[in-house]
Protein backbone atom coordinates (compact mmCIF):
# COMPACT_ATOMS: atom_id res chain seq x y z
CA UNK A 1 0.00 0.00 0.00
CA UNK A 2 2.80 2.40 0.91
CA UNK A 3 4.79 1.65 -2.25
CA UNK A 4 1.66 2.11 -4.35
CA UNK A 5 1.05 5.53 -2.79
CA UNK A 6 4.63 6.66 -3.39
CA UNK A 7 4.78 5.34 -6.95
CA UNK A 8 1.50 6.94 -7.94
CA UNK A 9 2.16 10.12 -5.96
CA UNK A 10 -1.27 9.99 -4.37
CA UNK A 11 -2.89 9.71 -0.92
CA UNK A 12 -6.50 8.72 -0.34
CA UNK A 13 -8.91 11.20 1.25
CA UNK A 14 -9.28 8.96 4.33
CA UNK A 15 -5.54 9.23 4.99
CA UNK A 16 -5.89 13.02 4.99
CA UNK A 17 -8.72 13.25 7.50
CA UNK A 18 -8.12 14.57 11.02
CA UNK A 19 -10.24 14.61 14.18
CA UNK A 20 -9.74 17.71 16.36
CA UNK A 21 -10.16 17.49 20.14
CA UNK A 22 -10.11 20.88 21.91
CA UNK A 23 -7.99 20.80 25.06
CA UNK A 24 -7.87 23.46 27.74
CA UNK A 25 -4.36 24.97 27.82
CA UNK A 26 -4.34 25.24 31.63
CA UNK A 27 -6.81 23.92 34.23
CA UNK A 28 -7.05 27.40 35.75
CA UNK A 29 -8.30 29.02 32.53
CA UNK A 30 -11.94 29.87 31.83
CA UNK A 31 -13.48 26.95 29.88
CA UNK A 32 -16.11 29.27 28.35
CA UNK A 33 -13.47 31.23 26.45
CA UNK A 34 -12.59 29.48 23.18
CA UNK A 35 -9.21 31.26 23.06
CA UNK A 36 -8.13 29.17 26.06
CA UNK A 37 -8.32 25.92 24.11
CA UNK A 38 -5.57 24.20 22.14
CA UNK A 39 -6.67 22.01 19.20
CA UNK A 40 -5.27 18.48 19.38
CA UNK A 41 -5.21 16.83 15.97
CA UNK A 42 -5.54 13.04 15.64
CA UNK A 43 -4.56 11.53 12.31
CA UNK A 44 -4.86 8.06 10.87
CA UNK A 45 -2.10 5.79 12.22
CA UNK A 46 -1.71 4.31 8.72
CA UNK A 47 -0.98 7.74 7.26
CA UNK A 48 1.48 8.42 10.09
CA UNK A 49 3.38 5.24 9.25
CA UNK A 50 3.57 6.32 5.62
CA UNK A 51 4.65 9.81 6.68
CA UNK A 52 7.43 8.37 8.84
CA UNK A 53 8.85 6.49 5.84
CA UNK A 54 8.75 9.65 3.70
CA UNK A 55 10.15 11.69 6.58
CA UNK A 56 13.22 9.45 6.89
CA UNK A 57 13.95 9.61 3.16
CA UNK A 58 13.37 13.37 3.01
CA UNK A 59 15.74 14.12 5.90
CA UNK A 60 18.36 11.80 4.45
CA UNK A 61 18.17 13.67 1.14
CA UNK A 62 18.32 17.10 2.83
CA UNK A 63 21.23 16.17 5.11
CA UNK A 64 23.31 14.47 2.40
CA UNK A 65 23.00 17.55 0.20
CA UNK A 66 23.27 20.05 3.08
CA UNK A 67 20.12 21.84 2.02
CA UNK A 68 18.87 22.90 5.45
CA UNK A 69 20.21 26.11 7.07
CA UNK A 70 22.97 25.24 9.51
CA UNK A 71 21.43 27.51 12.19
CA UNK A 72 17.95 25.93 12.05
CA UNK A 73 17.93 23.70 15.15
CA UNK A 74 14.42 22.25 15.21
CA UNK A 75 13.30 18.74 14.22
CA UNK A 76 16.80 17.55 13.30
CA UNK A 77 19.00 14.79 14.67
CA UNK A 78 21.69 16.03 17.09
CA UNK A 79 20.05 19.46 17.26
CA UNK A 80 18.11 20.68 20.30
CA UNK A 81 16.96 23.76 22.17
CA UNK A 82 20.11 23.49 24.29
CA UNK A 83 22.45 23.55 21.31
CA UNK A 84 20.53 26.53 19.91
CA UNK A 85 20.72 28.48 23.18
CA UNK A 86 24.36 27.54 23.68
CA UNK A 87 25.33 28.87 20.24
CA UNK A 88 23.64 32.24 20.77
CA UNK A 89 24.96 32.61 24.34
CA UNK A 90 28.49 31.73 23.22
CA UNK A 91 28.34 34.36 20.47
CA UNK A 92 27.10 36.99 22.92
CA UNK A 93 29.76 36.19 25.55
CA UNK A 94 32.49 36.26 22.90
CA UNK A 95 31.28 39.70 21.80
CA UNK A 96 31.29 40.94 25.40
CA UNK A 97 34.83 39.65 25.76
CA UNK A 98 35.78 41.89 22.82
CA UNK A 99 34.13 44.89 24.46
CA UNK A 100 31.13 44.78 22.10
CA UNK A 101 27.43 45.28 22.74
CA UNK A 102 24.85 42.89 21.29
CA UNK A 103 21.37 43.80 20.13
CA UNK A 104 19.21 40.66 20.24
CA UNK A 105 15.74 40.54 18.74
CA UNK A 106 13.24 37.75 19.44
CA UNK A 107 10.67 37.68 16.63
CA UNK A 108 7.36 35.92 17.10
CA UNK A 109 5.23 34.50 14.29
CA UNK A 110 1.45 34.34 14.60
CA UNK A 111 -0.09 30.91 13.83
CA UNK A 112 2.88 30.17 11.59
CA UNK A 113 2.13 26.48 10.90
CA UNK A 114 -1.50 27.26 10.01
CA UNK A 115 -0.81 29.90 7.35
CA UNK A 116 1.62 28.08 5.07
CA UNK A 117 0.61 28.59 1.44
CA UNK A 118 0.59 25.24 -0.38
CA UNK A 119 1.40 26.67 -3.81
CA UNK A 120 4.41 28.57 -2.47
CA UNK A 121 5.60 25.52 -0.54
CA UNK A 122 5.37 23.21 -3.55
CA UNK A 123 7.21 25.72 -5.74
CA UNK A 124 9.92 25.98 -3.07
CA UNK A 125 10.27 22.19 -2.89
CA UNK A 126 10.79 22.16 -6.65
CA UNK A 127 13.03 25.19 -7.21
CA UNK A 128 15.02 25.41 -3.97
CA UNK A 129 15.30 21.75 -2.96
CA UNK A 130 15.10 19.84 -6.24
CA UNK A 131 12.09 17.69 -5.29
CA UNK A 132 10.33 16.86 -8.56
CA UNK A 133 8.40 14.16 -10.39
CA UNK A 134 6.40 11.61 -8.38
CA UNK A 135 7.91 12.92 -5.16
CA UNK A 136 6.55 16.40 -5.77
CA UNK A 137 3.20 14.95 -6.88
CA UNK A 138 3.03 12.98 -3.64
CA UNK A 139 3.59 16.13 -1.56
CA UNK A 140 0.98 17.97 -3.63
CA UNK A 141 -1.52 15.20 -2.90
CA UNK A 142 -0.43 15.12 0.75
CA UNK A 143 -1.21 18.83 1.20
CA UNK A 144 -4.39 19.13 -0.89
CA UNK A 145 -7.86 17.95 0.00
CA UNK A 146 -7.17 17.62 3.73
CA UNK A 147 -10.25 17.67 5.93
CA UNK A 148 -10.89 17.79 9.64
CA UNK A 149 -13.77 17.47 12.09
CA UNK A 150 -14.04 18.86 15.60
CA UNK A 151 -15.14 16.40 18.29
CA UNK A 152 -16.72 17.66 21.52
CA UNK A 153 -18.04 15.16 24.07
CA UNK A 154 -18.09 12.49 21.38
CA UNK A 155 -20.15 14.57 18.94
CA UNK A 156 -18.54 15.23 15.56
CA UNK A 157 -19.06 18.52 13.78
CA UNK A 158 -19.33 18.80 10.01
CA UNK A 159 -16.04 18.29 8.18
CA UNK A 160 -14.32 21.17 6.42
CA UNK A 161 -11.32 21.40 4.12
CA UNK A 162 -8.01 23.11 4.82
CA UNK A 163 -6.62 25.33 2.09
CA UNK A 164 -3.58 26.51 4.04
CA UNK A 165 -1.13 25.24 6.63
CA UNK A 166 0.84 22.07 7.24
CA UNK A 167 -1.04 19.23 8.98
CA UNK A 168 -1.05 19.56 12.76
CA UNK A 169 -0.01 16.43 14.62
CA UNK A 170 1.76 15.03 11.56
CA UNK A 171 5.33 13.79 11.21
CA UNK A 172 6.08 15.69 8.03
CA UNK A 173 4.38 18.98 8.93
CA UNK A 174 7.24 20.47 10.98
CA UNK A 175 9.91 19.56 8.39
CA UNK A 176 7.84 21.08 5.59
CA UNK A 177 7.60 24.28 7.64
CA UNK A 178 11.39 24.34 7.95
CA UNK A 179 11.68 24.12 4.17
CA UNK A 180 9.06 26.83 3.76
CA UNK A 181 11.02 29.29 5.92
CA UNK A 182 14.56 28.23 4.96
CA UNK A 183 15.18 31.47 3.01
CA UNK A 184 14.86 33.57 6.15
CA UNK A 185 18.36 32.79 7.41
CA UNK A 186 20.05 33.86 4.18
CA UNK A 187 17.90 36.99 4.15
CA UNK A 188 19.08 38.03 7.63
CA UNK A 189 22.71 37.13 6.97
CA UNK A 190 22.63 39.23 3.81
CA UNK A 191 22.46 42.31 6.06
CA UNK A 192 25.56 41.24 7.96
CA UNK A 193 23.53 40.15 11.00
CA UNK A 194 23.48 36.79 12.74
CA UNK A 195 20.40 34.60 12.99
CA UNK A 196 19.30 31.45 14.74
CA UNK A 197 16.01 29.70 14.18
CA UNK A 198 14.15 27.07 16.14
CA UNK A 199 10.92 26.14 14.34
CA UNK A 200 8.98 29.43 14.23
CA UNK A 201 11.21 31.24 16.77
CA UNK A 202 13.51 33.64 14.94
CA UNK A 203 16.46 35.25 16.75
CA UNK A 204 18.34 38.06 15.04
CA UNK A 205 21.37 39.69 16.64
CA UNK A 206 24.34 41.89 15.86
CA UNK A 207 27.49 42.96 17.71
CA UNK A 208 28.99 46.45 17.68
CA UNK A 209 31.35 48.68 19.62
CA UNK A 210 30.09 51.47 21.87
CA UNK A 211 29.45 54.55 19.74
CA UNK A 212 28.38 52.53 16.67
CA UNK A 213 24.82 51.95 17.85
CA UNK A 214 23.21 54.11 15.15
CA UNK A 215 24.80 52.07 12.37
CA UNK A 216 23.75 48.84 14.09
CA UNK A 217 20.22 50.11 14.65
CA UNK A 218 19.82 51.12 11.01
CA UNK A 219 20.99 47.68 9.86
CA UNK A 220 18.59 46.07 12.33
CA UNK A 221 15.68 48.20 11.10
CA UNK A 222 16.46 47.51 7.44
CA UNK A 223 16.72 43.80 8.14
CA UNK A 224 13.46 43.79 10.15
CA UNK A 225 11.59 45.56 7.36
CA UNK A 226 12.94 43.09 4.81
CA UNK A 227 11.90 40.17 7.06
CA UNK A 228 8.43 41.71 7.42
CA UNK A 229 8.07 42.03 3.63
CA UNK A 230 9.23 38.44 3.17
CA UNK A 231 6.65 37.31 5.71
CA UNK A 232 3.86 39.18 3.91
CA UNK A 233 4.80 37.79 0.51
CA UNK A 234 4.83 34.26 1.98
CA UNK A 235 1.50 34.55 3.82
CA UNK A 236 3.15 34.61 7.24
CA UNK A 237 2.69 37.29 9.88
CA UNK A 238 5.01 38.72 12.50
CA UNK A 239 3.49 39.67 15.83
CA UNK A 240 5.02 43.06 16.82
CA UNK A 241 3.34 42.88 20.24
CA UNK A 242 5.33 39.75 21.12
CA UNK A 243 8.59 40.89 19.55
CA UNK A 244 11.25 41.52 22.21
CA UNK A 245 14.53 43.40 22.07
CA UNK A 246 17.39 43.36 24.56
CA UNK A 247 20.79 45.02 24.73
CA UNK A 248 23.41 42.60 26.06
CA UNK A 249 26.50 44.27 27.44
CA UNK A 250 29.10 44.14 30.21
CA UNK A 251 28.21 45.60 33.58
CA UNK A 252 30.99 48.14 33.16
CA UNK A 253 29.07 49.74 30.32
CA UNK A 254 25.83 51.66 30.68
CA UNK A 255 25.17 53.40 27.37
CA UNK A 256 22.45 56.06 27.36
CA UNK A 257 20.57 54.54 24.43
CA UNK A 258 19.75 51.27 26.21
CA UNK A 259 16.32 52.38 27.41
CA UNK A 260 15.20 54.26 24.31
CA UNK A 261 12.36 52.84 22.22
CA UNK A 262 13.25 51.27 18.89
CA UNK A 263 10.76 51.60 16.03
CA UNK A 264 10.24 48.28 14.21
CA UNK A 265 7.35 47.36 11.90
CA UNK A 266 5.95 50.87 12.44
CA UNK A 267 5.60 50.39 16.21
CA UNK A 268 7.88 51.51 19.06
CA UNK A 269 9.37 48.61 21.00
CA UNK A 270 10.90 49.19 24.42
CA UNK A 271 14.03 47.08 25.09
CA UNK A 272 13.65 44.79 28.09
CA UNK A 273 16.06 43.87 30.89
CA UNK A 274 15.49 40.11 30.59
CA UNK A 275 14.29 37.91 27.74
CA UNK A 276 13.20 34.28 27.59
CA UNK A 277 15.08 32.31 24.97
CA UNK A 278 13.78 28.74 24.54
CA UNK A 279 13.22 28.38 28.27
CA UNK A 280 16.43 30.14 29.36
CA UNK A 281 16.24 33.62 30.93
CA UNK A 282 18.93 35.96 29.62
CA UNK A 283 19.59 39.20 31.50
CA UNK A 284 21.32 42.21 29.99
CA UNK A 285 24.66 41.54 31.73
CA UNK A 286 24.58 37.76 31.17
CA UNK A 287 24.86 37.04 34.88
CA UNK A 288 22.18 34.33 34.56
CA UNK A 289 20.85 35.42 37.97
CA UNK A 290 17.26 35.70 36.75
CA UNK A 291 17.45 32.27 35.15
CA UNK A 292 18.86 30.65 38.28
CA UNK A 293 16.22 32.33 40.45
CA UNK A 294 13.44 31.09 38.15
CA UNK A 295 14.80 27.52 38.14
CA UNK A 296 15.07 27.54 41.94
CA UNK A 297 11.50 28.79 42.39
CA UNK A 298 10.10 26.15 40.04
CA UNK A 299 12.11 23.35 41.66
CA UNK A 300 11.13 24.30 45.21
CA UNK A 301 7.49 24.42 44.12
CA UNK A 302 7.79 20.88 42.75
CA UNK A 303 9.46 19.69 45.96
CA UNK A 304 6.64 21.17 48.05
CA UNK A 305 4.06 19.40 45.90
CA UNK A 306 5.88 16.08 46.27
CA UNK A 307 6.25 16.60 50.04
CA UNK A 308 2.46 17.09 50.35
CA UNK A 309 1.73 13.64 48.91
CA UNK A 310 4.83 11.90 50.22
CA UNK A 311 2.93 9.67 52.65
CA UNK A 312 0.95 8.17 49.76
CA UNK A 313 4.06 7.31 47.74
CA UNK A 314 6.66 4.57 47.85
CA UNK A 315 10.34 5.47 48.14
CA UNK A 316 10.89 4.53 44.51
CA UNK A 317 7.99 6.72 43.38
CA UNK A 318 9.39 9.71 45.28
CA UNK A 319 12.77 9.24 43.60
CA UNK A 320 11.18 9.03 40.16
CA UNK A 321 9.12 12.18 40.78
CA UNK A 322 12.19 14.10 41.93
CA UNK A 323 14.19 13.00 38.90
CA UNK A 324 11.36 13.90 36.52
CA UNK A 325 10.25 17.22 37.98
CA UNK A 326 13.38 18.61 39.69
CA UNK A 327 16.47 17.12 38.06
CA UNK A 328 15.07 17.80 34.60
CA UNK A 329 14.80 21.51 35.46
CA UNK A 330 18.22 21.66 37.11
CA UNK A 331 19.93 20.05 34.13
CA UNK A 332 18.09 21.81 31.31
CA UNK A 333 20.56 24.00 29.41
CA UNK A 334 22.91 24.06 32.40
CA UNK A 335 25.84 24.17 29.97
CA UNK A 336 25.35 27.96 29.80
CA UNK A 337 26.12 28.15 33.54
CA UNK A 338 29.69 26.83 33.22
CA UNK A 339 32.26 28.79 35.26
CA UNK A 340 29.68 30.98 36.96
CA UNK A 341 30.68 32.06 40.50
CA UNK A 342 29.95 29.58 43.28
CA UNK A 343 27.69 32.17 44.93
CA UNK A 344 25.19 31.62 42.11
CA UNK A 345 25.67 27.90 41.58
CA UNK A 346 25.27 27.39 45.32
CA UNK A 347 21.58 28.28 44.98
CA UNK A 348 21.12 25.35 42.60
CA UNK A 349 23.21 23.10 44.84
CA UNK A 350 20.80 23.93 47.68
CA UNK A 351 17.91 22.71 45.54
CA UNK A 352 19.79 19.50 44.86
CA UNK A 353 20.44 19.06 48.59
CA UNK A 354 16.76 19.62 49.40
CA UNK A 355 15.76 17.00 46.84
CA UNK A 356 18.18 14.49 48.36
CA UNK A 357 16.86 15.18 51.88
CA UNK A 358 13.29 14.69 50.67
CA UNK A 359 14.12 11.29 49.19
CA UNK A 360 15.91 10.10 52.33
CA UNK A 361 13.57 11.79 54.81
CA UNK A 362 16.31 13.91 56.43
CA UNK A 363 16.04 17.18 58.31
CA UNK A 364 17.19 20.50 56.92
CA UNK A 365 20.59 20.68 58.66
CA UNK A 366 21.58 17.01 58.37
CA UNK A 367 24.93 16.44 56.67
CA UNK A 368 24.27 16.06 52.96
CA UNK A 369 27.51 14.78 51.37
CA UNK A 370 27.03 11.12 52.44
CA UNK A 371 23.51 11.23 51.00
CA UNK A 372 24.69 12.62 47.66
CA UNK A 373 27.37 9.92 47.54
CA UNK A 374 24.80 7.22 48.33
CA UNK A 375 22.48 8.49 45.59
CA UNK A 376 25.47 8.90 43.25
CA UNK A 377 24.47 12.49 42.48
CA UNK A 378 27.17 14.81 41.23
CA UNK A 379 27.60 18.18 42.96
CA UNK A 380 26.13 20.91 40.80
CA UNK A 381 29.41 22.34 39.39
CA UNK A 382 30.33 18.79 38.28
CA UNK A 383 26.85 18.35 36.76
CA UNK A 384 27.51 21.41 34.62
CA UNK A 385 30.96 20.17 33.66
CA UNK A 386 29.46 16.77 32.83
CA UNK A 387 27.07 18.40 30.36
CA UNK A 388 29.82 20.46 28.71
CA UNK A 389 32.12 17.45 28.36
CA UNK A 390 29.33 15.32 26.89
CA UNK A 391 28.63 18.03 24.32
CA UNK A 392 32.32 18.15 23.44
CA UNK A 393 32.42 14.36 23.09
CA UNK A 394 29.47 14.51 20.69
CA UNK A 395 31.16 17.30 18.74
CA UNK A 396 34.31 15.21 18.31
CA UNK A 397 32.27 12.18 17.24
CA UNK A 398 30.17 14.11 14.72
CA UNK A 399 27.02 13.82 16.85
CA UNK A 400 26.43 17.55 17.28
CA UNK A 401 25.41 20.48 15.07
CA UNK A 402 28.07 21.93 12.80
CA UNK A 403 27.95 25.29 14.61
CA UNK A 404 29.21 23.54 17.78
CA UNK A 405 31.61 21.19 15.98
CA UNK A 406 33.34 24.31 14.64
CA UNK A 407 34.61 24.98 18.17
CA UNK A 408 36.54 21.68 18.24
CA UNK A 409 39.92 22.11 16.61
CA UNK A 410 42.79 19.81 17.54
CA UNK A 411 46.25 21.29 17.92
CA UNK A 412 48.82 20.16 15.36
CA UNK A 413 51.95 18.55 16.70
CA UNK A 414 55.27 20.17 15.90
CA UNK A 415 58.03 17.71 15.01
CA UNK A 416 61.35 17.56 16.81
CA UNK A 417 62.37 19.04 20.10
CA UNK A 418 59.84 21.83 19.86
CA UNK A 419 56.90 19.44 19.98
CA UNK A 420 54.29 20.85 22.32
CA UNK A 421 53.04 18.70 25.12
CA UNK A 422 49.47 19.82 24.49
CA UNK A 423 49.69 18.81 20.83
CA UNK A 424 51.11 15.43 21.71
CA UNK A 425 48.30 14.94 24.26
CA UNK A 426 45.74 15.71 21.54
CA UNK A 427 44.44 18.81 23.31
CA UNK A 428 41.93 21.02 21.57
CA UNK A 429 42.80 24.56 20.59
CA UNK A 430 41.51 27.08 23.15
CA UNK A 431 40.78 30.47 21.54
CA UNK A 432 42.30 33.51 23.17
CA UNK A 433 40.15 35.51 25.58
CA UNK A 434 40.58 38.58 27.76
CA UNK A 435 37.79 38.46 30.33
CA UNK A 436 35.64 36.06 32.33
CA UNK A 437 32.87 36.48 29.75
CA UNK A 438 35.13 35.06 27.09
CA UNK A 439 36.13 32.23 29.40
CA UNK A 440 32.45 31.28 29.82
CA UNK A 441 31.75 31.23 26.07
CA UNK A 442 31.39 27.66 24.81
CA UNK A 443 33.95 28.38 22.12
CA UNK A 444 36.52 28.68 24.95
CA UNK A 445 34.88 26.76 27.81
CA UNK A 446 34.21 23.64 25.76
CA UNK A 447 37.81 22.97 24.64
CA UNK A 448 39.17 24.04 28.06
CA UNK A 449 36.85 21.69 29.90
CA UNK A 450 37.74 18.84 27.54
CA UNK A 451 41.48 19.39 27.90
CA UNK A 452 41.18 19.08 31.69
CA UNK A 453 39.99 15.48 31.41
CA UNK A 454 42.54 12.66 31.80
CA UNK A 455 44.04 11.55 28.49
CA UNK A 456 42.91 7.96 29.01
CA UNK A 457 39.32 9.13 29.38
CA UNK A 458 39.46 11.33 26.28
CA UNK A 459 40.99 8.52 24.20
CA UNK A 460 38.22 6.01 24.90
CA UNK A 461 36.78 4.58 21.66
CA UNK A 462 33.26 4.03 22.94
CA UNK A 463 29.76 5.27 22.32
CA UNK A 464 28.08 8.19 24.15
CA UNK A 465 26.36 5.99 26.77
CA UNK A 466 29.58 4.22 27.81
CA UNK A 467 31.58 7.44 27.78
CA UNK A 468 28.92 9.08 29.96
CA UNK A 469 29.39 6.36 32.61
CA UNK A 470 33.18 6.78 32.66
CA UNK A 471 32.87 10.56 32.71
CA UNK A 472 30.44 10.53 35.63
CA UNK A 473 32.73 8.20 37.59
CA UNK A 474 35.66 10.55 37.03
CA UNK A 475 33.71 13.67 38.01
CA UNK A 476 32.26 11.86 41.02
CA UNK A 477 35.79 11.24 42.32
CA UNK A 478 36.71 14.87 41.66
CA UNK A 479 33.64 16.16 43.45
CA UNK A 480 33.80 14.04 46.61
CA UNK A 481 37.27 12.56 47.03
Amino acid sequence: MFNDSLQKGHLSSEQKRAIIYPGLKKPSLNPDDLANYRPISNLSFVSKLLERAVHAQLLMYLNENELLPSVQSAYRQFFSTETAVLKVVSDVLTAMDRGQITLLGMFDLSAAFDTVDHAILLKRLDVSFGIRGNALNWFASYLSGRSQQVSVHGILASSFYLDFGVPQGSVLGPVLFLLYTADLVALVQGFGLSAHVFADDLQVYCHFLDGKEQVALQLFRDCSESVSRWMSSNRLKLNPLKTELIWLHSSRRNPTFLRKDIVLFGSPITPVNVVRNLGVILDENMTMSEHIARVCRNCYYQLRQIRRIKRSLTANSITLLVLASVHSRLDYCNSVLYLLPWSRLQLLQSVLNSAARLIRGLKRFDHISPVLIELHWLPYPQRVKYKVCMLMFKCLKGLAPAYLVAFCTKGSAVSGRSALRSAVRGDLVVPSHRTDWGLRAFAVAGPSCWNELPVELRDLTVGPATFAKHLKTHLFRVGFF
